[in-house]
């Protein structure tokens, strides 16, 4: 009987050996001794039965899961991190050189059946075959040169990336010292290992999610008042196929909730918690001009300068307190993330 996409943590860390390694020894590319190594040393059967429920105490949410789990690549030897690096596939594989033999020679090092599911499924989502004849010609180059320097793929947590961030990643990171740069690639080995573990891990069996909420204050700058009464728009952003015969993959807009601010400019309670919190792109709209109109000493005009203020930003950890204000007049506004 197959397992389901995702298990409750309080059941994943209660299985057999050969159903855990099975569940999640693919979140590391090619590298499932990652797995068994944290299995083996605070799991096994073999254990004293305090190590094991100790663990199980301790561990409770994905993050804390994810945290142990990567403490085996941080500690490892260089031999290892290298070998690590390695086994991830080049972001050039599926893309045809842009022209002659000695293109063809360098390009793909690796064959289309070494890339696993889980990296052919990110690389799609990255729309590398949307590229331009130009920009392919940039990407071979560049990621041709990067190989040479530092003798490991170019890595790139891409599931939400464009070609563009892609592009832009490349030819950032070509420049860095070999030192530097195999600390970029292992933090980004590190990410695309943590999008995976949420894809196969869900909150405990009783919790209400895993723990993380969204939410909002809006202050009205001009005014130097909390912005009671402005409608707010929360929308998420889902990944889902182009269905155009490109083989290619969009980004699919959908209305969550709509919110009125309170008198002191927040929401009545967390935008998303609980089940609801879950890792991935969203929009804030934020209707000012509206909530401008009512000052007589706005003086917007007939076209406002900012009537609807959209505000994009991603969530990473369904654990976290994410907190997205927004500061605003009819003429300016900022944000950040708060706490």
């Amino acid at each position: 009987m197959s397992m389901p996409t995702k298990i409750k943590i309080n059941i994943l860390l209660s299985l057999p050996p050969s159903d855990f390694l099975a569940h999640l020894g693919g979140i590391y590319e090619k590298s499932p001794w990652i797995v068994q190594q944290f299995y083996n040393e605070h799991l096994s059967p073999s254990l004293d039965a305090s190590v094991v429920e100790a663990t199980k105490e301790r561990i409770t949410n994905v993050k804390q899961l994810f945290d142990e789990m990567k403490r085996y690549v941080k500690d490892g030897g260089k031999e290892m991190q290298l070998d690590l690096l390695r086994s991830h596939p080049d972001l050039c594989l599926k893309l045809d050189p842009p022209g002659d033999a000695d293109d063809t020679a360098t390009a793909a090092t690796t064959t289309d059946e070494d890339i696993t599911q889980e990296s052919r499924h990110e690389q799609r989502r990255a729309n590398l075959s949307t590229l331009t004849p130009t920009e392919r010609t940039t990407f071979h180059k560049l990621n041709n040169e990067y190989k040479s320097k530092f003798q490991f793929p170019f890595i790139l947590a891409v599931r939400n990336a464009s070609k563009y961030t892609v592009l832009s990643a490349l030819e950032g990171r070509v420049g860095s010292s070999v030192e530097e740069e195999m600390s970029n690639a292992l933090f980004q080995v590190d990410k695309i290992a943590w999008m995976r573990l949420l894809d196969k891990v869900d909150y405990a069996e009783g919790a209400n999610g895993h723990g993380g909420f969204l939410t909002c204050h809006v202050l009205d700058t001009a005014n130097g008042i909390p912005a009671s009464g402005m409608q707010i728009d929360l929308y998420r952003y889902d990944t889902v196929d182009s269905n155009d015969g490109t083989n290619t993959q969009k980004q699919e807009r959908k209305l969550i909730k709509s919110f009125i601010t309170n008198s002191d400019g927040r929401l009545n309670g967390p935008a998303l918690t609980g089940s609801e919190f879950k890792e991935g792109q969203y929009e804030w709209i934020f209707y000012a001009g509206d909530y401008f109109a009512k000052y007589s000493g706005s003086r917007l005009s007939g076209t406002p300068f900012l009537d609807v203020v959209p505000l994009r930003f991603g969530l990473d950890d369904p654990t976290e307190h994410y907190h997205v204000p927004l500061l605003v007049s009819p003429w300016s506004y900022s944000t950040y993330r708060g706490s």
